[in-house]
């Protein structure tokens, strides 16, 4: 009895820390998850990098500017021999020589190619967007899965502590028939048994309490310490339409969206294939400087400077038959997006209609669990007056004690489904919380 008084004393000290805990809502694991999490902070930064893609220096619309300079210098043993005899010898000749200028490179038209770079790149950066916005529907969605689950958990820690509670009566009681004759050590031993195994329920469930409380902080991406408490309420939205659901997921599902963008990504990889089979014109131009110095030969200095300018066209006229190839892959892989797109819609229809059916029947169990809570509830209520007064058993007190706990899981088990199932069908619509 003192075990057990003293492991009562420790349970009701957590459920008190419990309660006097900071109240985690909805909203703000939300609003953490948004501004912290992992997952969704890496998808932006990749997104960052998209973005830096989307130039027009990228796509290759705009001149290269490069400045050049080099010098050499040289000592040599020269000996020339003129044409008409005369002889010249120097030793350790000093020759040197240094150019600098600015050059410009610019390619103006390679068949398009350079606009179909840019509008791929523009498509990639969308790509990004919709990698972000599944990101964000992806950890919400499991945020709130989360916090549903550890709103479920309380009410069964609450629940085994009513179960506690009438345990610890039914000890009581017992111990005082036993004492003035009227019980048997039998009732009192089987009391303790069913008490202690309360206790042990408890203590595994305040265990997967702390746990999920543990997932959840990593979700949010904060101290895994953290402790902290959940509202009590659960709402379900009984009001979703299949319909309407499958409509939206078509237009917004995040994976849809991603299949359609790559679908326009491969179009513009195939005309930038294209744009191979026209000429590449460029426009070059530079000023340069050249200076020179040589110890033996016509001309000891030579110095010049000016500007230099031109244009440039070249054309693919036959590479192996490489062009056609590449072509035709290109259309292949339009070919492979477009189915892409169909499968991705139906699989999405297919998870839909299947999480709706799982949802319909989940709001029906959880309607039907909590009628049977409230009549498990009264049976409990029933048994404890007549057991007071020593017309049961204690067999039939524990009966309606574990019905009673049975149904309150089973409700609360079938809401929290019923939850998550919706939760899901919205996941999958694409919207955002």
């Amino acid at each position: 009895m003192k075990r057990n008084f003293t492991l009562l004393l420790w349970l009701c000290s957590i459920m008190f820390q419990a309660r006097a805990q900071e109240i985690l809502t909805l909203e703000d694991a939300l609003k953490t998850t948004l501004s912290n999490n992992f997952n969704i902070l890496l998808a932006k930064n990749d997104n960052n990098i998209d973005i830096e893609y989307t130039s027009l220096g990228s796509a290759g619309m705009l001149p290269a500017v490069t400045g050049t300079f080099s010098r050499s210098n040289s000592v040599q043993n020269s000996r020339q021999v003129r044409a008409d005899g005369q002889v010249q010898q120097v030793s350790n000749a000093k020759n040197d020589n240094m150019s600098y200028g600015v050059n410009l490179n610019w390619t103006i038209f390679d068949g398009l190619g350079m606009f179909a770079r840019r509008d791929r790149f523009k498509e990639i950066q969308r790509q990004g967007e919709a990698e972000i916005r599944y990101e964000v529907i992806t950890q919400l969605s499991e945020v709130m899965a989360t916090y549903y689950n550890l709103v479920q958990q309380k009410r069964l820690i609450n629940a085994l502590d009513t179960t506690i509670t009438l345990s610890q009566y039914r000890v009581t009681l017992a111990e005082n028939r036993l004492q003035i004759g009227k019980g048997s050590k039998l009732d009192l031993l089987n009391a303790k048994v069913d008490l202690n195994t309360d206790q042990t329920n408890l203590l595994r469930q305040l265990e997967s309490f702390k746990n999920t409380k543990t997932y959840l902080n990593q979700l949010m991406t904060r101290d895994l310490s953290l402790n902290f408490d959940v509202e009590d309420e659960m709402k379900l939205d009984t009001d979703l339409k299949l319909g309407n659901l499958i409509e939206i997921a078509d237009q917004q599902n995040p994976q849809i969206q991603l299949a359609i963008i790559n679908n326009r990504v491969a179009e513009l990889n195939l005309k930038t294939v294209k744009a191979e089979r026209y000429p590449k014109i460029g426009l070059n131009s530079g000023y340069n400087w050249n200076e020179s110095h040589s110890s033996l030969g016509f001309s000891t200095e030579n110095k010049n400077r000016g500007l230099t300018y031109g244009v440039s066209a070249s054309l693919n006229i036959f590479n192996g038959f490489l062009q056609n190839r590449n072509e035709r892959i290109a259309k292949f892989q339009i070919k492979s997006a477009e189915i892409q797109i169909k499968q991705q819609k139906q699989d999405i229809q297919a998870q839909v209609r299947t999480l709706f059916q799982t949802y319909i029947t989940n709001i029906e169990l959880a309607n039907v669990e909590r009628q049977n809570e409230e009549l498990a509830k009264e049976n409990l209520n029933i048994t404890m007056d007549k057991f007071r007064i020593g017309t049961i058993t204690t067999l039939e007190v524990r009966t309606a004690q574990l019905n009673y706990i049975n149904a309150m899981t089973r409700s609360y088990t079938a809401q929290y489904d019923a939850k998550v199932s919706e939760i899901r069908l919205k996941e999958l619509t694409g919207e955002t919380y």
